[in-house]
């Protein structure tokens, strides 16, 4: 091997370097610019199977991998947010999503007559404009532009180096042999596109290099059709190693993008056997890089079409790939439920990650609303069953807020944009701030608990004003969970007028109450326990206010 050879081979290795980084780069840009609209998507997933392969190929084309978005479909599948049913919607929308990519690759030969119009040409002008932005700009939104153009000059530039490096050797014999014994063993061919696919984690990546061969002109067509073919199937494996420990369901919806892109390349593969068989010479042709991004695209497009009514026989398929075991099949408790919710296979998108860990903590605030309202009424009635009810609640909120914490301090790692960053400090605020109110209503059960202890008991009017500031209170936390569930403004406003009302009321209470102390109306002990109840009832208020801030300070 000659020096030559070794910087050919320096060369290869360097832009396919810059072209993967260049994708990460680009993709990283636009999931920031697009994060808000994530949301949305996350809420449009119904049960229209249609939206949902419209959305799974949006986000596949913002986040530049299918392999990644099925495995947030498993994620998503695993954390009950998504059934089944939707998830292959997602799953065949996220197919057609990956072929953007080969269509960016394959520009370069878009503009072959004119020099100027390749994409080659204008990427160290990406790559300057975006650097200048990146580092001069003030605004968070053109940062992001900036990325995603670094990121666009980047994969040019990465593809001309492959190119490059390779053109000196087109002439060579194996080449020739190599692509003569895949276009003629179809079931090698798409082995060798499934290995490849596999090693790399993306199939936008491994049909780039294949594109960046075809621009040579070394590639036959028929083994371009077979390698692209096992391209399709090596994108599964990532979803599949994904789901490995995970539920039954999350292996399910692994199997129903494998067996949906294994059923296509086979109806495929043998369309292209006998079409190859019957015409050798375009069989043997050469093939380049627009034409393996049209039947990238025209394979990915026709297998939707055609196992789209199929659907539901894929989902009944997958449940016998992976038979149900004879396991415990009970309610879950919630702690269960945030641990499940909480996966980690959803921070392939930042966005959705975050999405996620705010439903979790609205989740967990509707868990410690629940627990507020109980410990209100056990105030009334002392029930000793609804009191152990509150304290073991009270340990379910504790470990909420620790998975929680963990999970959101792992989200605040992953690639935000500045608005993004705020909300996951407010919701680690927010976290705060109901295991708070959860601890008030622990204080609250053990008040009651104590005055069925001692026996100790209120007058008429001191139970009718821990009423009306029990009933303040109560709808203050609600509105404010209501806030942090909806973004509603109007949400926000009611928390503020309700805490108002509760500081007053507290402030009056506590007046009319030492007036009844003195008048003799009411023992010490009971002075002491209402006090008690009524610090710890306007504290509520004071967290409620708090979480209801934070939504605000979004807004």
């Amino acid at each position: 091997m000659s020096i030559s050879d070794v910087s050919s081979l320096f060369t290869f290795a360097g832009g396919l370097g810059m072209f993967l980084y260049g994708m990460n780069i680009m993709a990283d840009g636009m999931q920031k610019t697009a994060g808000g609209k994530m949301k949305q998507f996350l809420g449009m997933l119904t049960n229209n199977r249609v939206m949902g392969v419209i959305l799974g190929a949006l986000i596949t084309a913002i986040i530049q991998s299918s392999g990644a978005t099925t495995v947030m479909v498993v994620g998503f599948v695993s954390a009950g947010i998504m059934s089944l049913s939707q998830a292959v919607g997602v799953i065949m929308g996220a197919n057609i999503g990956t072929t953007i990519t080969a269509w960016i690759v394959s520009m370069s030969q878009l503009g072959e007559a004119f020099e100027a119009m390749k994409p080659e040409f204008y990427a160290p002008l990406l790559i300057g404009i975006g650097a200048l932005l990146i580092v001069f700009a003030k605004r968070p939104g053109r940062k992001q532009a900036g990325e995603i153009l670094v990121g666009l000059g980047l994969l040019f530039v990465g593809l001309d180096f492959m190119s490059s490096s390779i053109a000196p050797y087109t002439d060579s014999p194996i080449f020739a042999r190599a692509f003569a014994l895949l276009g003629g063993n179809p079931i090698l061919g798409m082995i060798i596109g499934l290995v490849v696919t596999a090693l790399l984690q993306s199939s936008s990546a491994s049909v780039g290099i294949l594109q960046t061969l075809a621009l040579n002109g070394i590639v036959t067509t028929n083994a371009a059709i077979y390698i692209t073919l096992g391209q399709n199937i090596g994108s599964c494996v990532t979803a599949l190693i994904s789901s490995i420990g995970g539920s039954r369901t999350a292996k399910r919806a692994a199997c129903i993008h494998l067996s949906f892109n294994v059923i296509g390349s086979l109806l495929f593969g043998a369309a292209g056997l006998v079409i190859f068989t019957i015409f050798p010479d375009f069989a043997a042709s050469p093939i380049n890089a627009v034409e393996i991004s049209m039947f990238h695209t025209v394979f990915n497009l026709t297998n939707t079409v055609i196992l789209f009514p199929f659907a539901e026989q894929l989902v009944k398929l997958s449940g016998r790939m992976v038979p149900e075991k004879a396991e415990e099949s009970g309610e879950e408790d919630e702690e269960t439920k945030t641990l499940r919710h909480l996966d980690e296979r959803i921070f392939e998108s930042p966005a959705f990650a975050l999405e996620t860990a705010s439903s979790e903590v609205v989740h967990m605030g509707e868990v410690t609303l629940n627990n507020l309202e109980r410990a209100i009424q056990v105030l009334k009635d002392r029930d000793t069953r609804d009191i152990e009810v509150i304290m073991e609640t009270e340990k379910t909120i504790d470990h909420m807020e620790k998975m929680l914490t963990e999970y959101l301090i792992k989200v605040d790692n992953l690639s935000l944009n500045e608005h993004q960053k705020l909300v996951v400090a407010n919701l680690f605020y927010s976290v705060s701030d109901i295991e708070r109110v959860g601890d008030h209503c622990e204080n609250l059960a053990e008040l009651a608990e104590d005055m069925k202890a001692k026996e100790i008991s209120f007058t008429g009017e001191a139970l009718e004003e821990l009423k009306n500031m029990s009933t303040v209170v109560l709808n203050s936390f609600r509105s404010a969970v209501e806030a942090r569930r909806s973004g509603s403004m109007d949400a926000v406003r009611r928390v503020s007028q309700l805490e108002d009302e509760a500081d007053s009321l507290e402030e009056e209470l506590r007046e009319r109450h030492i007036e009844r102390l003195s008048a003799g109306e009411c023992s010490t002990s009971a002075g002491i326990v209402f006090l008690d109840i009524l610090t710890n009832l306007e504290r509520v208020s004071d967290h409620a206010y708090n979480l209801a801030g934070y939504v605000k300070d979004e807004l």
